[in-house]
């Protein structure tokens, strides 16, 4: 009997190491295929600008080509007008494809290279049309494609302003985190944060809050970004025979740290720091462990001068971060729309 349960284990261990390679295949034959489409629609796209710039034969032969093209292809997709007219842009929008070359952030003639294959054609032409520089078209490329976003979700990320939210919190990593850590938690906190998920008309009190959030945690990490894990709300924590809770506690895996989160509905207040850093301090005593780097502390408040966060911040050697939050933006913005159709 034992050694029929070990043959099953043995033999289920053996099917799945097969289906793990069959994955892996079937992703590499899918990103190489998306890889060739994109390099024939390219060419295309090019072939379309060099008619209608250098011989001169006009708008026209566009609709001529996807005659020809639907014609000799018919069990073919993607030779519409529009589609043509797509490729023309993506050919236009990176002249050096396979890659597109934009500045390296917060770095002075330093350039970085993206790959354009690392997203499908459907994600370039929602981009070509929702983001016109190239630079904020190359992040959200990246982004899409370390997340593995589809393209509604890159899109409600383009919307959201992510490009313009990232890496600005107000922080201390820089001389509270060694490199390459602290250039890695820059980038990973943005201000400010979008919680308009939550679908709120009105204000209410931290704690609910914190209990939608945690109902919606599915859109609370999304909006948080990849690499946090959750942990806990209302997070007991024990110090000094005095019991505490954290409002909200993460780990972040690329960070290998804990990250201590606390929410505030009001303006930020500098006592806030202090108390944040109390609770970073006991999470590094009681909970971390070796293997973790130093915690990282969270303040989200509902607005904030920055600077009386930067006065507030000074001298403290725990990693800290502030940032605002908004939970209306979205709900004003279809207002707005709705008024302008009027």
């Amino acid at each position: 009997m034992v050694n029929n349960i070990e043959n099953r284990e043995h033999i289920n261990i053996w099917i799945n190491s097969i289906k793990d390679k069959i994955l892996l295949a079937q992703t590499r034959a899918s990103v190489k295929v998306n890889a060739e489409m994109l390099q024939l629609y390219w060419e295309i796209g090019s072939a379309i600008l060099d008619a209608q710039q250098n011989k001169g034969w006009g708008v026209h032969i566009v609709d001529n080509l996807s005659e020809n093209l639907k014609n000799n292809f018919p069990y073919s997709t993607g030779f519409s007008v529009r589609n043509l007219k797509y490729m023309r842009a993506f050919a236009k929008a990176y002249p050096h494809f396979p890659i597109v070359q934009v500045p390296l952030a917060q770095l002075e003639n330093e350039e970085v290279q993206v790959s354009l294959a690392q997203i499908t054609w459907y994600h370039h032409i929602s981009l070509l049309s929702k983001v016109k520089d190239v630079t904020e078209r190359a992040f959200y490329i990246s982004e899409t494609a370390n997340n593995e976003w589809s393209r509604d979700v890159m899109l409600l990320q383009v919307k959201s302003d992510l490009y313009g939210r990232s890496g600005k919190t107000i922080n201390n990593f820089t001389e509270t985190l060694p490199k390459p850590q602290s250039d890695l938690a820059q980038s990973i906190f943005k201000d400010p944060y979008n919680f308009d998920f939550l679908s709120l008309t009105k204000k209410i009190n931290e704690q609910e809050v914190e209990r939608k959030l945690t109902e919606k945690i599915t859109e609370f990490l999304l909006e948080l970004g990849k690499g946090f894990a959750f942990i806990g709300r209302q997070y007991p924590i024990e110090v000094d025979d005095t019991d505490y809770r954290i409002d909200l506690l993460f780990y972040h895996t690329f960070l290998h740290s804990y990250v201590v989160v606390e929410l505030k509905v009001g303006e930020f207040k500098p006592e806030y720091i202090s108390k944040l850093n109390f609770y970073i301090s006991a999470i590094d005593d009681n909970i971390r462990s070796n293997k973790d780097d130093k915690t990282i502390g969270l303040l989200l408040c509902a607005s904030k001068s920055n600077i009386k966060v930067e006065y507030a911040m000074r001298g403290f050697e725990n990693p800290i971060g502030v940032a605002a939050y908004e939970l209306e933006r979205m709900i004003n913005e279809k207002l707005k729309d709705d008024i302008d159709k009027k």
